[in-house]
C-alpha cells in the first residue's frame, strides 16, 4: 500500500525542478522592471545629462591704429588682469601728430580771440563809423575762427585717443590665447591679434531631452562633473534656451519646405540647451573651454518639499 509513495514524492521534486526556472525568471523580470521603475523616477525626480560642455566668453583684441609692435610682454596662455599691457605700437608718430594739433589749437586761439575782440570793438561804434554790413562781416569772421579753434580742439582729442590707443590693454581678467602677435610686426587697425579667455565668465550647458524640461527650474542646484576630475563642481541652473534649429523649417534652394522623413513609430526628443551658473569650483578643476561635463539637477527644498507632503495626505 506504502509503494506509489516514491512516486509521488519523485513526480513532485520533478514539478518543482521545471518551474524553479519560470520562478526565478519571473523574480528577475519584477526585480528589472521595478530597478527600471526606479530608475525612471530618479531620472525624472534628479534630471541628468552626461552631454554637457564647458563654455566661456571670448575677447577677440584687435588694434584701432596701425603701426609697428615695440613691446609684447605677454606670451600664450599667461593670464593678466585688466588693464595689464598686452602690446605696444611705436607712438612716434601719435606723439608728433598730438604736438601738431596742440600748436594747430593754439594758433586758431589766438586768431579766434582777436577777430572775437574786433568784432565786439566794431559792435560797439555807432553806424556813422561803420555800416551794418561791416558789422555782420566782423562777426561772421568771429564765428568762423571760433569754429576753427573748435575743430583744431576736435583734432587734438583725436590725436591724444590716437596715441593711447597705441597702449593695447587687457579689458577683463583671463587668459591669453591665439597670440598672433610678434615683437616687430607691423599691426593693422581691425585684424585680430590676441584674444582673451574671460575668466570670470565659464559656464557649462547642459542638453537635456525635452521630456526632463518639466523637472527643470531656474535656481535649481545642479552639479557639475567633468570628464578629467574626480571632484565635482557646484552650480545652479541660470536659464533655459527658449529655441533650437528645426530642420524642417529650413527651405530648400527651389523654396520649397525640406521635410524629413521618420519612422511614425520611433519619436526621438530633442536637446535643449540648460545654462549652468558655476558656484563653487575646487582650486583642483581646471576650467577649459570645450571640456566634456556630466550635470545633474538637483531638486530645489522647496520642490521637494512640496513632493513630501502630497505623498503624506
Amino acid at each position: 500500500m506504502d509503494a506509489p509513495e516514491p512516486k509521488s514524492k519523485a513526480a513532485a521534486a520533478f514539478a518543482r525542478q521545471r518551474a524553479m526556472p519560470l520562478v526565478l525568471t519571473l523574480a528577475m523580470v519584477t526585480a528589472a522592471g521595478f530597478l527600471g521603475w526606479a530608475a525612471w523616477r530618479a531620472y525624472m525626480g534628479a534630471p541628468w545629462t552626461r552631454d554637457g560642455t564647458v563654455r566661456v566668453y571670448v575677447v577677440t583684441i584687435a588694434p584701432e591704429v596701425a603701426g609697428r609692435i615695440v613691446e609684447l610682454p605677454v606670451v600664450d596662455n599667461q593670464f593678466v588682469h585688466k588693464g595689464d599691457l598686452l602690446m605696444l605700437i611705436d607712438p612716434t608718430d601719435y606723439t608728433i601728430a598730438v604736438r601738431q594739433a596742440q600748436a594747430q589749437v593754439e594758433q586758431t586761439r589766438a586768431v579766434a580771440e582777436n577777430a572775437q575782440a574786433e568784432s565786439n570793438r566794431r559792435q560797439k561804434l555807432n553806424l556813422l563809423a561803420v555800416t551794418v554790413e561791416e558789422k555782420e562781416s566782423y562777426l561772421s569772421r568771429a564765428q568762423s575762427a571760433d569754429a576753427s579753434f573748435q575743430q583744431a580742439q576736435a583734432a587734438l582729442d583725436r590725436a591724444r585717443v590716437n596715441l593711447e590707443r597705441t597702449r593695447i590693454v587687457s579689458p577683463v581678467n583671463g587668459y591669453v590665447t591665439n597670440l598672433l602677435a610678434q615683437l616687430g610686426d607691423y599691426a593693422t587697425i581691425g585684424q585680430n591679434k590676441v584674444s582673451i579667455v574671460n575668466a570670470d565668465s565659464f559656464w557649462v550647458d547642459g542638453y537635456f531631452e525635452e521630456t526632463q524640461l518639466g523637472s527643470i527650474h531656474e535656481g535649481d542646484p545642479a552639479i557639475v562633473k567633468l570628464m578629467g576630475y574626480d571632484q565635482i563642481v557646484r552650480g545652479h541652473v541660470n536659464s533655459i534656451a527658449r529655441g533650437i534649429k528645426v530642420s524642417n523649417a529650413q527651405p530648400d534652394p527651389s523654396g520649397l519646405a525640406a521635410v524629413n522623413p521618420i519612422f511614425t513609430f520611433v519619436r526621438l526628443a530633442q536637446r535643449v540647451p540648460v545654462r549652468i551658473e558655476l558656484d563653487e569650483v575646487p582650486k583642483e578643476v581646471r576650467l577649459i573651454a570645450g571640456l566634456t561635463a556630466t550635470v545633474e539637477i538637483e531638486p530645489a527644498p522647496q520642490k521637494t518639499a512640496r513632493k513630501d507632503q502630497k505623498r503624506t495626505k
